[in-house]
Formats: structure tokens, C-alpha cells, sequence
């Protein structure tokens, strides 16, 4: 029995997770957030809660050769700062997982999405040179950094759509195009490593999932040395721009499907 038949997928339903999976891989290396498309083609292609075990670790594989690509443009002490509320998020996500459906899920964070793409706009009209990345250490800088850090927790865990939260994040804080993607890098490798555990605990991941898992991972690396080489022909202003983008495509999508 080959992974299809296995699945129930038809030609088209495996060709358009293949082409989520590319964009998976293009993602990670060149517009960070562009991958909550993936999410919603995967939810509509598999059921929505089993769609999240499928993916996690096609993102696993995108996030190894990011970081392989960007390993020293990563900012150490943002992530320090970030990661124990994203723990804190991550166990909240477990929990709110426990009992909310599909519907409540999307819903909510599709509104986050779009508020938080709406105050990062509005923060870069109204403000003058963007704060340096060594700047948040101010005690507004803290608050930030765990505000977004416990959302970022919680978005990935309930629906892998923790990227266009910490894009707002790194965009706010304002990190350059290298810096961003060095870091967010680092970030959502030990963050969905860390996600695994729960996964498996709640069922939505097993041999079945790692089984589609194995056949959709190929598609990551065409994606990502797309990525590579399309970073370096989009200037500064352009690549926040797509990343905002995507991030506002991400939360309609979520608040619509």
C-alpha cells in the first residue's frame, strides 16, 4: 500500500501538498510567514487537526536547511530572551488543543495574525529609525519580547502558525533581512523539535503521518535553494513588505477557511 492509497489522496491532493512543501522550503530560506499558505492547503487537503502532525515535520526539514544557510546571521540573545515565553505559549497551545475544535482555532488565530500585522504597520509609520536588534533589552523591550514570545508558543503548537507572529516580532525590533532569517531560523528549529513530544502525545503524530511525512520532505529542498537565491535579489523594503503580506494572506485564510 504506497502513502496515496494510504491517505486516500488523489493526484491532484498529493500535487498541491507537494507544491506546499516547496513553498515550505522557499519560506524558510526568503520570506518568513509565506508558509501559513502551506497551512491552509494542508488543512484543506488532510483533516485540519491531523494536518498539523503531518506538517510539523515538513517544517522540521525546512528549518535544518535554513538554518544550515543562515547558521551566522542568528542573534543569540534575542532568542534567550524569547524562548521562555515561548514555552510558556507552547503548553498553553497544548492545553487550549485538549478542547477547541477546528473552528475556534482558526478563528482566533487569524485575529492575532491580523492585529499584530496591523500594529507593526502602524509602529513603522508612527516611529522614526527602527530600534537596532540589541536595543529590546529595555524593560519595554522584555515586554515585547514575551508578549510575542507566549502568542509565537501558541500559534505554533495549535496550528504550526507561529512564523508571521515572530516575523512581526524581528520586523518590530528591527532586524535587517540576514539577521531576521539567521534567527527566526535557529528559533523555529528548537521550537518545533520541542513541539514534537506534544504532537506524538496527542495523537497527531504516527507511523501513517511520518509515512506522507517521508514522500513530502523532497519537495522542502528545491524550495529552499529557490529561496536562497531569490533573498539576495529582494531589497530591504520589499522583503518586509512580502513579509507583512504574508502575514495578513495567513490570518484572512485562517479567519475564512
Amino acid at each position: 500500500m504506497n502513502t496515496m492509497t494510504l491517505w486516500h489522496l488523489s493526484a491532484w491532493q498529493f500535487a498541491a501538498l507537494a507544491a506546499a512543501a516547496l513553498l515550505v522550503g522557499f519560506s524558510k530560506t526568503a520570506v518568513s510567514g509565506a508558509n501559513t499558505v502551506s497551512l491552509a492547503v494542508f488543512a484543506a487537503v488532510l483533516p485540519a487537526r491531523a494536518s498539523t502532525g503531518v506538517l510539523l515535520p515538513v517544517l522540521i526539514a525546512g528549518d535544518l536547511l535554513a538554518v544550515a544557510t543562515y547558521r551566522r546571521h542568528a542573534h543569540w540573545p534575542t532568542l534567550w530572551r524569547l524562548f521562555p515565553a515561548v514555552a510558556a505559549g507552547v503548553v498553553a497551545g497544548t492545553l487550549f488543543l485538549v478542547w477547541a475544535d477546528d473552528r475556534v482555532v482558526g478563528t482566533s488565530i487569524g485575529a492575532i495574525l491580523l492585529l499584530m500585522a496591523g500594529v507593526t504597520v502602524w509602529r513603522r509609520r508612527t516611529a522614526g529609525t527602527p530600534e537596532a536588534p540589541d536595543a529590546v533589552t529595555t524593560r519595554a523591550g522584555r515586554v515585547k519580547a514575551r508578549s510575542y514570545g507566549v502568542l509565537g508558543g501558541f500559534t505554533t503548537m495549535v496550528a504550526n502558525a507561529g512564523g508571521p507572529v515572530m516575523s512581526m516580532y524581528l520586523l518590530s525590533a528591527g532586524f535587517r533581512k540576514l539577521g531576521f532569517l539567521g534567527t527566526s531560523a535557529f528559533f523555529f528549529l528548537i521550537v518545533n523539535v520541542s513541539k514534537v513530544p506534544f504532537s506524538v502525545g496527542l495523537g497527531l503524530i504516527d507511523r501513517r503521518s511520518l509515512l506522507l511525512d517521508a514522500a513530502l520532505a523532497v519537495f522542502v529542498v528545491p524550495g529552499a535553494l529557490f529561496g536562497k537565491w531569490a533573498v539576495h535579489r529582494i531589497n530591504q523594503r520589499l522583503f518586509e513588505q512580502l513579509v507583512i503580506a504574508a502575514t495578513v494572506v495567513g490570518g484572512l485564510q485562517l479567519l475564512l477557511r
